[in-house]
């Protein structure tokens, strides 16, 4: 197809390569005049001399473009013309006649015609640019279905996987929680549990786990913008990346999986890629088992982590940027201890919607206190919020509790 562009008087600057155009006259000297010019500007031209000729050329060779008389013996060009539109819409046809007939250009146009020039042609440069316009519309168009059917073929499947969605969305509850780690786990001297209270049948915090080390213990929360089935569906891509970095750990000693903060950085560049409308906050903790140190980034996530020293509870520091928004964010890193008997609890930002509070300071004090006094078990905060009295959750709410466990 065409390579180049066009010069400043709208003509042709470098020629098609490949093009092929096919010409319809009954005048000899006119088809050798064109086909010598057009051939001399790299196309390759087919001639005929009558409309029946032409239509044999036409379905045997494919033409990217035809060029027609009006007035021939066997078939007019209005007949070559219908023929065409019928069997290939899309091919562009270009109509010359030495009429002058403003009925006939009328009629032409009318049946599909492309352009249509008058004979004789005094400046074959007017025709060459004729026919780059109208191959280029050509492609333009052909371009435009193919993009169009692509888009169809993938709206066909999104709506049947939505469609086997939509017939069982306790399946994909399932599935989403066939993906997650067990709500519990014993892991060294730590107790580390939770629990996700979707808003709808599934849900957008997802909380996932895994032992790196003997000594290293990653787990973390995140939680998707927006609830259902779209942000769990990002919940699935965020499982499979974590576990793509995991793996570059043990196959070829990449460091990141503890790293928070380059954990924040890789993860917001893959979700920024896949152009999926989404982001998600997030904390991501290592956990030294043998230290009880608590390395961790935080991107966006709100409310910020409780840690309970064994006498008093405060917000870990730290807020970043959500992770997606922009594949360049940076992120920083923290440090704190975990004391003897110290827990650590992380909730969604969903707990902030059902606490019946008025002021943003008031519900931070809350949780404090909740951590503090009644902060042992998940089931212990949950039944202190009344969360499973709840009849509709007005966004996902999901509590992580990590403690410490005394011998």
């Amino acid at each position: 197809m065409f390579k180049g562009g066009f010069d400043e008087n709208g003509y042709k600057s470098v020629a098609f390569e490949t093009d092929h155009i096919l010409i319809i006259d009954d005048e000899p000297q006119l088809r050798q005049s064109v086909r010598m010019y057009l051939e001399d500007s790299g196309f390759e031209v087919s001639e005929a001399r009558d409309g029946e000729e032409g239509l044999a050329l036409f379905r045997s060779q494919k033409p990217h473009c035809v060029l027609t008389d009006l007035q021939m013996p066997t078939i007019s060009g209005l007949g070559v013309l219908e023929t065409v539109r019928q069997e290939s819409p899309d091919t562009p046809i270009i109509v010359i006649s030495g009429q002058g007939v403003m009925q006939d250009a009328i009629q032409a146009l009318r049946l599909g015609a492309w352009d249509y020039l008058l004979k004789p042609i005094p400046d074959m440069g007017v025709l060459e640019h004729a026919v780059c316009r109208a191959l280029e519309r050509s492609r333009l168009i052909l371009d435009n279905k193919r993009y169009r059917l692509e888009i169809e073929e993938a709206n066909a499947k999104l709506k049947k996987t939505l469609g086997v969605l939509e017939e069982d969305l306790n399946a994909g509850r399932l599935v989403q929680a066939q993906l997650s780690p067990a709500s519990e786990v014993q892991v060294g001297g730590y107790h580390l549990s939770f629990n996700i209270k979707p808003s709808l049948y599934l849900s957008g915090d997802y909380v996932d786990y895994f032992k790196v080390t003997e000594d290293n213990f990653v787990f973390y929360l995140a939680d998707v913008s927006g609830h259902g089935a779209s942000s769990a569906f990002v919940t699935v891509l965020l499982k499979s990346l974590v576990n793509q970095i995991q793996e570059r750990y043990f196959s070829a000693n990449d460091l990141s999986i503890l790293q928070p903060k380059v954990m924040l950085s890789l993860l917001s560049q893959k979700i920024h890629a896949a152009k999926l409308g989404k982001y998600l906050t997030i904390v991501y903790a290592v956990l030294n088992l043998k230290e009880h140190t608590l390395k961790y980034s935080i991107g966006g996530h709100f409310p910020n982590p409780i840690l309970y020293n064994g006498t008093d509870a405060s917000y870990l520091p730290g807020k970043g940027f959500p992770v997606g928004i922009m594949a360049t964010a940076s992120f920083e890193e923290f440090e704190s201890k975990m004391s003897p008997d110290g827990r650590l609890v992380i909730f969604s930002d969903g707990i902030l919607e059902i606490l019946n509070l008025a002021e943003l300071p008031e519900k931070e004090a809350l949780l404090l206190e909740l951590v503090k006094n009644k902060g042992n078990s998940v089931p212990e905060l949950f039944d202190e919020l009344k969360i499973n009295e709840l009849a509709e959750l007005p966004d996902d709410v999901t509590c992580l509790l990590l403690k410490r466990v005394t011998q």
